[in-house]
Order: C-alpha cells, then structure tokens, then sequence
C-alpha cells in the first residue's frame, strides 16, 4: 500500500478539522447533549468511517478496504467498552454531566495521540523485526485471559487503579475538591491548585495508555499497513463522546461484552501468532525457516469478529431484558390514587 505524505498530512488535517469543528459546535458551551444531538451526530461519524472505507477500497482495492472495515470494528467495539471505564471516572470524580463533553474529547484527543506514537512504534518494530508477532500475539492471548478472568469486576479493578493514580497525583500536585465551573486549575488564597477536572483528565490519560497497548497489537493482527492502523483508530474514536451519551444506559446491559472481546482478541492473538509462524526468521523454531502453516484470511478475521460480537450483544440485551424491565417499574412514579388504594388494601389486610 503506497501511501504518499501528501495524503497522510490531508487526512491528518482533516481528522484534527473534525475534532476542532466537534469543539467549537458542540463542546465549547457546557450542556448535557439531548438523546437526538447525540444519535446524530454518532451517525453521522460512523456514516463518514464507512464512506472512507469505501474510499480505501476504490483507491487501494478489496484486501485493503477489507482490512480497513475489519480494524474500524474491532477498534469500535474495543472503545464501547473503553465507555465503560469512562463511565466509572465520571461517576468517581462526580463530574457535572454539563462538563462531561469537554473531558471525553479532550480524553479522546489524548488518547489518539498517544495511539500515533504507539502505531509508529509498532510499524518500527515490525518493519525490523519480524519476531514482533510472536510478542503481539502473546500479549493479546494474555490479555484475553484476564478479560475473562476479571469479567464481572471490572469496576472494582478499575476503582483500585483510579485510587492508586489520585493518590500519587496529589503527592505532587496541590488539589482541591471542589469544581470551578470546567477550568482545570483555579488561585485559591494565591496558590494554584488542581481541580477535580484535571484528575479525572489525568485518570483518562493513564486510561488511554493501557487502552492502546491493546488496541494496537489488536489492529496490527488485522493489518499491518500503518496508514489504516491509523485511521481505523482515529474513525473509531471519533464520535465515542456523542456514543457515551447515547448509549450511556445500555452498557449496563453488555454483560457479555467483556467475553466477546476476550474471543476477538485470542482470536487475533491466534492469527499473528500463525503469521509469525509464517513468516519465522528465530533460529529454534524450524530452523530459522518458515513454518507452513495455514493463514487466516482478512475475510474470515471480519466474519468471525462480526459474528462473535453480534452474539456477545443479542445475548446480553436478552439476559437483561427483564432485568431492565424491572429497574422501569420500580423507578416508575407510583399514581397518587393507585397507591392509596394499595395502602387501603394492606390496611384490609
């Protein structure tokens, strides 16, 4: 795939254009996004994700656009759950759902910045060394592992490192408790001090660390052309802060989500350690030649992530359906003239 730097610095221009329209349009002015802002809007960037995959297929071909769409999916469904721990933050710092916005897209800004540096170290190390999927696809079987072995728990888990991360913030910099509008620091009694605002934003960075060190490995078993790593990531965190407020109420409900996604990535653990195998240059493995072995195709990496994740979603929306149900009667309001007449009824009783 020949990309030139032409099209690399239009598409970077274009994608920080996006991020900096989503500010000034709908950020800039706190306010909690109605449920129709944020349907539309979360269409509208998965609808500009699917033209630019087909964009990729007409100028690059099928294999590549395949790649593309394979690791906007899989990258999507990754950052659902990302929503889940976003959730979590919000919740622990009690951040004002009218300053939510700001904090998700500059988390999310953070979060493709440090996935560029991640992508270019990644594309590196695999240009030099091609042993490099050996350890990509340990780590994402690795990773696979814990997902389910924390399964249920993750908000705990999520709640210790949060701890850890505040504690060693406010040993270096002085905090204050209480909010000041959105600024991120604040002069109290002429001192500078750190608002709730700014931890929550350091709590997202350190987040979005660990959320790229699963990401990538994930993608580059799909592809390993840098420019659709790239974008496929970009696309895939664009419009995740208008999902989060859309889909807000439902994460509760993707009980299985975390299993989904642990067979997403042994998966593709699974597929690069086949390519690794393929392409074995270690001298005691074989030799130092090359393993014939069979190789997954980007086909068959697409059908299976779809399906596994189609399951993992219809499953938990039907296990927690009449859970939901439930929740609604009980926070329904209770009619003034019903409840006297089950407090008659009790009387009687």
């Amino acid at each position: 795939m020949n990309v030139s730097t032409t099209v690399w610095i239009v598409t970077c221009v274009v994608i920080l254009g996006l991020f900096v329209f989503d500010f000034f349009a709908h950020v800039r002015t706190p306010h909690e996004p109605t449920f129709k802002e944020s349907a539309t809007w979360s269409a509208v960037y998965i609808a500009l994700a699917v033209v630019f995959g087909f964009i990729v297929f007409w100028q690059y071909g099928s294999t590549y656009g395949g790649e593309y769409f394979a690791g906007y999916i899989t990258e999507k469904a990754l950052s659902v759950d990302n929503l889940f721990v976003f959730l979590i933050i919000m919740t622990t710092f009690s951040v004002p759902r009218q300053y939510q916005q700001k904090v998700l897209l500059i988390g999310i800004v953070m979060a493709l910045v440090m996935r560029g540096g991640f992508i270019a170290l990644g594309a590196a190390a695999i240009n030099n060394f091609s042993w490099v999927f050996y350890l990509f696809g340990a780590f994402l079987i690795y990773t696979a592992y814990k997902l389910i072995k924390e399964a249920g728990h993750e908000e705990e888990n999520e709640v210790e490192q949060e701890t850890k991360i505040m504690r060693l913030v406010k040993k270096v910099l002085p905090t204050t408790e209480e909010y000041h509008g959105d600024r991120l620091t604040v002069k109290i009694d002429g001192k500078r001090v750190v608002t709730p605002m700014l931890m929550a934003l350091v709590v997202i960075g350190f987040t979005d660390i660990l959320f790229a060190l699963d990401s990538i490995p994930a993608i580059y078993g799909l592809t390993t052309e840098p420019y659709i790593v790239f974008t496929a990531n970009a696309f895939a965190l664009m419009g995740l802060r208008q999902l989060y407020f859309l889909i807000g109420g439902l994460l509760d409900r993707l009980v299985y989500l975390s299993y989904g996604l642990s067979l997403v990535l042994a998966f593709i653990g699974v597929k690069l350690v086949l390519h690794a195998l393929h392409e074995n240059e270690l001298g005691f493995i074989n030799g130092g030649e090359h393993v014939a072995v069979p190789e997954i195709t980007t086909g068959l990496s697409l059908s299976v992530i779809v399906g596994i994740l189609a399951v993992t979603t219809i499953a938990s929306l039907i296990k927690t359906r009449g859970q939901s149900a439930q929740k609604a009667r009980e926070d329904a309001p209770v009619d003034a003239g019903t409840a006297g007449e089950v407090d008659r009824d009790a009387t009687a009783r």
